[in-house]
């Protein structure tokens, strides 16, 4: 069984830590319920959380795992990603499974967003893997549409020698190239982002199951991480900012983008549309390879 989950201060954040037996943890943010710290029994981290983030209790964190909603980036006219990342979320129940974190529609939400909604993020933890799942309900008396992702920072040892693998045959926009294509057989590598970063979106309607691989086959640890989605992701993002954008991020150290790979379950492309009382889910399972 793991000890209590407790309200701890962590790195300067107020949030949520538990510790298992096994020597497993888990740290979730109040702020977006933001997934800040996972360790398998090995000990080792699985998240990137960058040293320079904002500890202000409303600036955006950058790094674990931020929940996008209910938009996606600059995809409509709400602040970037939204603003349920920003605000404080309530610890609904937490036991030796899990987390589960709470935001509902508020004055503060209201300022940005007139719909009612209940947001529900469910983490799951495992010796050797964790379950992200967020669920969200139309608590309105009117339909409303979202787009939205869980837009994890995955750390790895050196993204220059990161192998990301399960991408072939996918639908694939190159947001900085603005060019389209299939993805061709073969591991997918970010030897080449050092100055531009990494930015692709990939279109998962028919691939729904497919469980990517995270891999650095030629660094001393070999880092492997199995990254899976639910079918409701019909999207799946992967992001490194590469040497020439870090450099312009205030929240970032410029040689952060070396560590942190985003691979996000989303659904950005067609908004969900929700009828009042309906719900909808999208999840992300990462595990030991």
């Amino acid at each position: 069984m793991a000890h209590a989950w407790t309200r701890i201060s962590y790195e300067g954040f107020a949030a949520w830590g538990a510790q298992w037996p096994d020597g497993f943890s888990a740290v979730v943010a109040e702020q977006g319920a933001q997934l800040l710290s996972w360790k398998t029994a090995d000990g080792r981290e699985h998240l990137y959380l960058s040293p320079a983030s904002l500890r202000d209790g409303h600036a955006a964190i950058r790094g674990g795992v931020p929940v996008c909603f209910p938009q996606f980036n600059t995809r409509g006219p709400l602040p970037k990603h939204g603003f349920a990342r920003n605000l404080p979320w309530q610890m609904l129940e937490a036991d030796e499974g899990g987390i589960v974190m709470q935001l509902t529609d508020s004055e503060a939400s209201r300022a940005y967003w007139p719909h009612a909604f209940d947001a529900r993020l469910r983490i799951a933890v495992q010796a050797s893997s964790l379950s992200i799942r967020l669920d969200v309900q139309n608590t309105d008396q009117a339909a409303w549409a979202m787009t939205c992702a869980l837009h994890s920072y995955l750390q790895v040892d050196d993204v220059t020698q990161t192998l990301l693998s399960g991408l072939q045959g996918l639908a694939c926009w190159d947001a900085l190239a603005d060019t389209r294509f299939v993805q061709a057989p073969g591991d997918v590598g970010f030897a080449a982002t050092t100055e531009q970063g990494f930015d692709r979106v990939f279109s998962t309607p028919s691939a729904a199951g497919t469980v990517l691989q995270l891999q650095q086959p030629d660094l001393p640890t070999g880092r492997r991480l199995e990254i899976a989605h639910s079918s409701t992701a019909s999207e799946m993002v992967v992001w490194n900012p590469g040497l020439q954008l870090s450099h312009s991020l205030a929240d970032m150290p410029d040689g952060g983008w070396r560590q942190m790979l985003c691979v996000e379950a989303a659904s950005i492309d067609t908004p969900v549309l929700l009828a009042p009382g309906q719900q909808w889910s999208i999840s992300q399972t990462l595990s030991l390879g």
